[in-house]
């Protein structure tokens, strides 16, 4: 019952606010003898001051049913943590690649762009994400796509054309995984649950 009278409470004192007429006042105000600045909302007459909250995520805390799944969850955890940074660095620099395009002058100048980003990525390939497990490099494929927008066979076709990208999608298919596949939020919200509880976006 005192549960049900707060929330009244609460309820009647917000509409008696949007009763009255509001003033956002532009911009920070900083009193004579304030420190903090804030912001100003005029009430009735009444300046009131406010001050912006950062946001708050709350996650519930999952339960296992079993100690096997709680087992393949920490492995799917330990390969998505291993994989992710190299798919924000081909979103990285794919998005550079795009921009400077837009900019070169002619053909030349986009062949050399192009052959730039290839032999970084290759690069990238024979001294670390060839030493990736087949499970870290189907859990790649999907962040690739998650991080730019476009299946690894994609990009691929858009750099190579589409017979490189038929081979390797073809070579990709040996080792049971699809380059064309895409990242489904519901499909694969245990990863997409990884990533957000690590704040990827919020420190990188």
């Amino acid at each position: 019952m005192k549960f049900f009278t707060l929330l009244a409470t609460i309820f009647l004192v917000s509409m008696s606010f949007m009763a009255f007429p509001q003033k956002v006042n532009e911009g920070f105000i900083k009193g004579k003898n304030d420190t903090i600045v804030v912001a100003l909302t005029e009430v009735d007459n009444e300046l009131i001051p406010w001050l912006p909250l950062p946001e708050v995520i709350v996650r519930s805390t999952r339960i296992f049913k079993t100690p096997e799944e709680k087992a393949k969850y920490s492995r799917l955890r330990y390969n998505v943590l291993k994989v992710m940074p190299y798919a924000k660095f081909a979103r990285n620099r794919y998005t550079k690649l795009q921009t400077d395009l837009l900019a070169a002058n002619n053909r030349r100048e986009k062949k050399k762009l192009e052959k730039a980003f290839e032999k970084e990525i290759k690069d990238m390939f024979n001294t670390q994400i060839k030493n990736l497990t087949i499970t870290q490099g189907g859990i790649l494929i999907k962040l690739i796509d998650r991080e730019t927008g476009q299946s690894s066979f994609e990009i691929v076709k858009d750099m190579r054309g589409g017979f490189n990208a038929f081979f390797y999608q073809s070579l990709a298919r040996v080792v049971g995984h699809n380059l064309k596949e895409k990242y489904d939020l519901e499909q694969d919200r245990d990863i997409e649950k990884i990533i957000q509880s690590y704040s990827y976006y919020m420190n990188n």
